[in-house]
């Protein structure tokens, strides 16, 4: 009994610190990206000789994702976090569908316009995620807008 014990517990020491090698450690991989994410800021902060900001102004930290001027309204209220928008250029989350034409179909496909879907969902999921989370007027007119810009 007691070698059985001390087996179960050595194996748990060595599966704890091979887990923790692992998945949770600090590698040296870990803090290079943290130093990468602070140079890049360092760049995007300095000025060529005329007074404006080079081209590194474009660039962003590793994983960060820009998001286009027209899709703003889709961004502040998490829809690219499950949804992208191709024709505006956003990138978003793939579990659900692309946005594109979504002002031309929820229509046909939920029995309801648009502004009334965005109100009321006849889907599980959005009317989960809305009921949680309802859009105030002028949101979910400027989510419109911005479906309508991406549908044209």
């Amino acid at each position: 009994m007691k070698v059985n014990s001390i087996i179960f517990i050595a194996g748990f020491i060595v599966a704890f610190a091979a887990g923790y090698l692992f998945f949770g450690g600090n590698s040296a991989a870990d803090q290079g990206g943290q130093d990468t994410g602070k140079q890049e800021e360092t760049a995007n902060d300095q000025t060529d000789a005329s007074g404006e900001q080079g081209a590194a102004d474009e660039k962003t930290s590793e994983g960060e994702k820009v998001v286009p001027a027209e899709a703003e309204p889709l961004s502040r209220n998490n829809c690219l976090s499950c949804h992208a928008v191709e024709s505006l250029g956003a990138e978003g989350g793939t579990t659900g569908p692309d946005l594109s034409n979504a002002y031309n179909v929820v229509e046909d496909k939920h029995g309801k316009p648009l502004e009334e879907f965005l109100k009321e969902p006849t889907s599980a999921v959005m009317s989960t995620v809305i009921g949680d989370n309802p859009l105030e007027d002028e949101e979910r007119k400027a989510i419109i807008e911005s479906l309508k810009k991406a549908a044209e």
